[in-house]
């Protein structure tokens, strides 16, 4: 393969993994339109590897009538390809060539990619999460995929030993209060559709888990936390990038107030959205920061 084919292969990946945040991804995609190409497409990259590997253990793999143990040697197969992609810079996977192609130019390796994975194994099993179990699922699934955007929005950027360290947790922390909005915004089909129950707090009552007053304000609680430290680290992100993750930050905001407000027996049986006019008008902010020099 000369160099003209790699480039036209590689540009087809990327075209693919463009395709998979547009089809799948609202408020994240929308959200990262504001950011420059060049950016946006490393962002979409990351996007469609995470989105692949979500819908392998708990979407059409399931659907299509792949059982347990093939979804997990399907998975194991993806984070196989995965390393392998990154190491060699190509793989027969187009997703996964794109994403290697992103992580090899941002230094994004299989210490951010393994716990990610492992996430994805703990998804496969019906199950009941408790405080560190959660942790570490959280860290997998969602922290590490905000190192990996972060490892994107800071390519030749050089920072102190202390700016680097405060923009790794708001990364991290804002993955960790998206994942915990989605928790709550998600909580009916996660339990009755995958048997899974993420809130180590809501109560064991029979015959399933219910989520109480008390569960969902430790969870809001808890969100509200982890966007407050992310919003002190915002600011230090390169004016390229910072409307962009500042709307996705406002339009987790505005659906964690929404949770916040409906009563935890209706998040048991409804899935809290956000309007598009409301996500318009968060847009049309970005863009406004997005204007001044």
């Amino acid at each position: 393969m000369n160099s003209t084919d790699l480039a036209l292969y590689t540009s087809t990946a990327n075209a693919s993994s463009r395709v998979v945040i547009r089809r799948y991804s609202t408020s994240f995609g929308w959200a990262s339109r504001l950011l420059p190409s060049g950016m946006r497409d490393h962002i979409a990259r990351v996007y469609a590897l995470v989105r692949i590997a979500d819908e392998l253990v708990d979407g059409p793999a399931e659907s299509a009538g792949v059982d347990r143990e093939m979804r997990a040697a399907l998975l194991d197969d993806l984070e196989a390809e995965t390393e392998r992609g990154i190491r060699l810079g190509y793989s027969t996977n187009l997703v996964v060539h794109a994403f290697a192609m992103t992580a090899r130019q941002h230094g994004i390796g299989m210490e951010l990619c393994a716990p990610f994975f492992a996430s994805m194994r703990r998804d496969l099993d019906a199950t009941v999460f408790d405080e560190a179990e959660l942790d570490d699922y959280i860290h997998g699934s969602a922290e590490v995929v905000g190192l990996m955007c972060l490892a994107v929005f800071e390519a030749g950027t050089v920072r102190d030993d202390r700016d680097r360290a405060r923009l790794r947790e708001g990364a991290r922390r804002l993955g960790a209060a998206f994942q915990k909005v989605n928790f709550l915004r998600d909580f009916a089909g996660d339990h009755d559709d995958l048997g899974r129950t993420y809130l180590p707090a809501v109560a064991p009552t029979s015959p399933a888990p219910a989520l109480t007053e008390a569960s969902k304000s430790e969870a809001v609680t808890s969100i509200r936390e982890d966007l407050r430290v992310a919003d002190e680290a915002i600011p230090l992100l390169d004016p390229a990038c910072r409307p962009a993750v500042w709307a996705a930050r406002a339009m987790f905001g505005e659906l964690t107030d929404r949770l916040d407000a409906a009563p935890a027996s209706a998040l048991m049986t409804t899935r809290v959205r956000v309007p598009d006019p409301v996500k318009a008008r968060i847009l049309v902010r970005a863009l406004a920061m997005k204007a001044r020099p």
